[in-house]
C-alpha cells in the first residue's frame, strides 16, 4: 500500500520508513507504527510516523 495517504496507516501496522539521514541513500528501515505525527491525509513525502523502536521518518511501504 502506498504510505502518502494516513488512511493507510495505522497503529500497530508494519512499515518501511525512510528515516531523516537516510533519505540520500534511499535505505530503508521495517518496524511496527507507534505514533502517526503527519495531521494531513496525504504527504507527497510519505507520511511521518515514530516506530515503536522510536525512529522517526516517513513511511514508504505498508504491509
Amino acid at each position: 500500500m502506498d504510505g502518502r495517504e494516513r488512511k493507510n496507516i495505522m497503529s500497530g501496522k508494519r512499515v518501511s520508513i525512510v528515516l531523516k539521514e537516510d533519505q540520500r541513500t534511499g535505505k530503508l528501515t521495517e518496524g511496527i507504527v507507534r505514533d502517526i505525527l503527519t495531521k494531513s491525509a496525504i504527504h507527497p513525502h510519505g507520511i511521518k510516523v515514530r516506530l515503536m523502536s522510536g525512529e522517526v521518518g516517513r513511511v514508504k511501504e505498508v504491509f
